[in-house]
């Protein structure tokens, strides 16, 4: 058999030449929503949420990227009634990671492929931990780093552990960026994948016909990520990859884990104004979601 042949048997294909348009929707209808990565406090977060009022656009989801450990019982609670009363996504990130431990390895150039990633068992004891605490706190988006950490938060999930509504987003810092990972990372329960960011619009498309859950995709990005900004090819990425959350707003960053001010929020919307803008003009007809879809990882007080 040949290996192309093998590949589609078990669920893999090549986009054809022609990129057909994706048939595949959340599960409202829509076919995109936008992601604010990089908010890491509650008072970034409301002036957030105040300036999707100025721009007149929908926010669906905020994403604190530093770690839940670094945040207090208080400011976890203030962020996740802001997201209630506004109705959309609030997902923190797990905490521990190679890079916050004492590995030596993840801050050289080779030993960076480690990446996020958690290293022995006392790590994983402490990320599931974190999870734990903000699950506690009515939070309801967790975003992992960690392949294995996923296998066994999707088990606790399914065990009654953490509550069922509980939604894990793997993050770009993962690495994946093709059709059998992106396969691999659905199955052990991920509800939403952002593979690497500097995949081609193709690349993507393989992605989308290989999976079902929603595609995170960076229209823009920190320096330190390439700093490369993709909004005119933000029309074409739904056609081809839809559903998916445009995550915008990296640019106003330097660095991931950047330290958003309130000021740098607002500005982080008006980039969202500027992606819809692009969305109004080359492919209006394109349908997003409304806030508070009944699908959306939105916390409880």
């Amino acid at each position: 058999m040949r290996i192309e042949d093998f590949l589609e048997k078990i669920g893999i294909e090549e986009a054809d030449s022609n990129l057909e348009i994706s048939e595949k929707r959340f599960s409202d209808g829509a076919q995109y929503r936008f992601e604010v990565p990089g908010i890491q406090k509650p008072g970034a977060m409301a002036a957030l949420v105040d300036a999707t009022d100025k721009y007149d656009v929908s926010v669906h989801r905020v994403t604190q990227t530093k770690g839940i450990m670094l945040l207090t019982d208080q400011e976890i609670e203030q962020m996740v009634e802001i997201a209630v009363d506004a109705r959309i996504e609030l997902f923190l990130s797990v905490g521990p990671r190679a890079t916050y431990d004492t590995s030596a390895s993840a801050n050289t150039p080779e030993g960076a492929r480690i990446g996020y990633r958690l290293r022995g068992y006392k790590n994983l004891l402490y990320a599931i931990q974190d999870v734990k605490r903000a699950t506690s706190l009515g939070v309801r988006g967790i975003v992992v780093y960690d392949e294995g950490l996923l296998w066994v938060l999707d088990k606790m999930r399914n065990e009654g552990e953490l509550p069922e509504k509980t939604y894990f987003k793997v993050s770009a810092h993962c690495g994946h960026g093709n059709p059998a990972s992106a396969k691999l990372l659905e199955n052990i329960g991920a509800n939403s994948f952002n593979p690497v960011r500097d995949l081609q619009i193709p690349m993507m498309a393989a992605i989308r016909r290989s999976i079902n859950i929603s595609l995170d995709l960076h229209m823009e990005n920190p320096k330190s990520s390439g700093g490369f900004i993709r909004h005119y090819e933000a029309p074409e990425i739904i056609r081809k990859a839809s559903p998916v959350y445009l995550k915008t707003g990296g640019a106003v960053a330097a660095h991931h884990g950047w330290e958003t001010t309130k000021s740098q929020a607002a500005e982080r919307v008006r980039q969202v104004f500027l992606v819809q803008n692009m969305i109004d003009r080359y492919y209006p007809e394109a349908k997003i979601s409304d806030r508070g879809t009944d699908d959306m990882s939105i916390p409880i007080k």
